[in-house]
């Protein structure tokens, strides 16, 4: 059972690393704010998540189980809500998001 709950939080470790990785290159290759956010928003719930779960099952039942868990939770809840408003604020003070292909900007008439 050791070899299998250690074999499961690693793979949990190296696909929260995955979805770090993938995240931080959409951030440097994004064209825009709207799709960068996003993928700040991907490290930070799906990769974070499985790192914390690799790091649960690592740990087993301890204190420090109850510590992460509380972390995970804060993540789960707050990250998704400061994307939303992060989002709407900067929709609300004019940024308009890239919506032609290509990339470029529409231009005003």
């Amino acid at each position: 059972m050791s070899t299998l709950i250690t074999i499961l939080s690693w793979a949990c470790l190296t696909v929260g690393s995955l979805f770090c990785l993938v995240g931080a290159a959409g951030l440097l290759r994004m064209p825009d704010f709207y799709t960068r956010m996003h993928a700040a928003s991907l490290i930070e719930t799906a990769g974070a998540g499985f790192i914390i779960l690799g790091l649960l099952l690592q740990t087993g039942f301890t204190l420090i189980a109850a510590k992460l868990l509380m972390i995970g939770l804060l993540i789960l809840f707050a990250g998704p809500t400061a994307s939303h408003a992060l989002a709407r604020a900067a929709l609300l003070q004019g940024l308009k998001p890239i919506t032609v292909p290509g990339g470029d900007q529409p231009s005003k008439p």
